[in-house]
């Protein structure tokens, strides 16, 4: 009798592997429409900064705050389950998500949130990558190990989903009376702007989103341009 020349054994390896990553991939699922689910409950309490009078941000934001604690808790049970495999074998699969759990921390830490006894919040304050990975706990930027981590792309692309948000507030804080805020959006908006056309990007899907900022600028331009042109603010504001 021939000897087979293929081992049945090897595709009852490759069944087992195939069933183990069909396993993993499950529960890591679970984990992440979780996490999602904790984010869009965020982002549905931030909209309403659009219509709020500043005077009442403090309220808002600590609603804020209590659906980011659930993102961060989360994002623990994440960390800890996605750092037991090969970071880039499934990272794909929660990158969108983390990145826009990170901008409801950017956004919410901007508008003067996220705040400690030793740092007080304040409008206006900007998240460095690594404050984000502090108030996330879980490291940034890894190269020495393979685990779970906030990458510069997922913080960036966070940082111009900020800049979206910002631009749409600009025009809705005139509306509520506020434009001291929508002068501060535009400064804000213009240092970001010369910031990123700093960086040389390599990713493509960042370099795209990068143009929409440019956009966001001269949105916001108009509107206190506007603003100026009625003598609405103080022309030294206006620069």
């Amino acid at each position: 009798m021939a000897t087979p020349m293929i081992d049945p054994a090897l595709f009852d390896q490759l069944k087992d592997s195939i069933e183990k990553d069909s396993s993993i991939r499950k529960d890591l699922e679970q984990i992440i429409e979780e996490l999602n689910q904790n984010v869009s409950y965020t982002q549905g309490v931030l909209t309403k900064i659009h219509s709020t009078p500043r005077s009442k941000y403090d309220a808002l934001l600590s609603q804020v705050e209590g659906g980011i604690k659930k993102e961060l808790e989360t994002t623990k049970r994440l960390a800890e389950f996605a750092s037991q495999y090969p970071y880039y074998k499934y990272n794909y699969k929660w990158g969108r998500t983390l990145q826009d759990a990170i901008a409801t921390v950017l956004l919410c830490a901007w508008l003067g949130g996220m705040g400690s006894e030793s740092k007080p919040g304040e409008v206006g304050r900007l998240l460095t990558l690594e404050e984000v990975g502090e108030v996330v706990r879980v490291p940034v930027n890894l190269k020495d190990r393979d685990a779970f981590h906030i990458t510069i792309e997922e913080y960036l692309l966070a940082l111009i989903s900020v800049v979206e948000d910002l631009s749409r507030l600009a025009m809705n804080s005139v509306t509520l009376g506020d434009t001291e805020l929508a002068v501060q959006i535009s400064g804000f908006i213009k240092d970001l702007h010369g910031g990123f056309q700093m960086l040389n990007l390599k990713n493509d899907i960042l370099r795209k989103r990068v143009d929409s900022v440019k956009y966001a600028v001269k949105k916001v331009e108009d509107v206190v341009y506007d603003l100026s042109l009625r003598n609405l603010i103080p022309a030294k504001e206006a620069q």
